[in-house]
């Protein structure tokens, strides 16, 4: 099995891991994980294998502080930094469209990102909407300044917010949307219907006649 492509970053080198058909790709889904793990976690791998099964290129991203050993995630601005260097260095072979997404940490800097990356959607899993028991730590604004059609896969019993919590914070977000899974944060519960829920929403296209994705090349 071939191993993991080392990307360079400013923070050190990534590493990607390649899933799907290298040529005539339906369209490239890009994931990056979690605070307190990796790309081979329960729902990325459910995600993974059922993406890249339907002709979808699926590259997950490992951010520099897992590739060196560390166990502690680096401040938000410093995850983007060395994401979007990822998804610049990858560019000339990222097939439209464009998906990016990941699980929890990873859900939001895709979120942060998507607008500058030119992505024409989010695919967020197990968005944490705020720290536990802190409803008034709200990270909204991240979701709703994605700035490109997405859809949030909810674990339904989710301490950093629960479906409805996140229905709420989206509403008049037309482009957007929330669809609730049985289990918590880790969506250890049901990975394949998380993998169902993220397959429906992209075999939909919401993206489609939008342009507003598309300004990087």
């Amino acid at each position: 099995m071939r191993g993991p492509t080392l990307v360079d970053t400013p923070l050190g080198p990534a590493a990607v891991h390649a899933d799907g058909p290298a040529d005539g790709a339906r369209g490239t889904l890009v994931l990056g994980h979690g605070a307190g793990g990796g790309v081979a976690s329960a729902d990325l791998t459910a995600v993974t294998a059922s993406a890249s099964a339907a002709g979808w290129r699926v590259l997950r991203v490992e951010q520099p502080w897992r590739v060196a050993g560390k166990r502690i995630a680096p401040a938000p601005p410093r995850l983007d930094t060395a994401w979007s260097a990822v998804l610049d260095a990858l560019r000339p072979g990222l097939s439209r469209p464009l998906v990016l997404g990941g699980r929890s940490a990873g859900a939001r800097v895709a979120c942060r990102t998507a607008s500058a990356q030119g992505a024409d959607g989010v695919l967020a899993l197990a968005f944490p909407l705020h720290p536990p028991g802190r409803p008034e730590k709200s990270r909204a604004a991240e979701l709703t300044g994605a700035g490109v059609p997405l859809v949030v896969v909810q674990g339904q019993t989710d301490g950093h917010g629960r479906p409805g919590e996140v229905a709420a914070a989206l509403a008049g977000t037309a482009t957007a949307s929330v669809s609730a899974v049985p289990g918590d944060h880790s969506l250890l519960r049901a990975p394949e219907l998380v993998a169902a829920a993220a397959l429906s929403w992209l075999a939909a296209e919401p993206w489609r006649g939008r342009s507003s994705g598309r300004r990087r090349s």
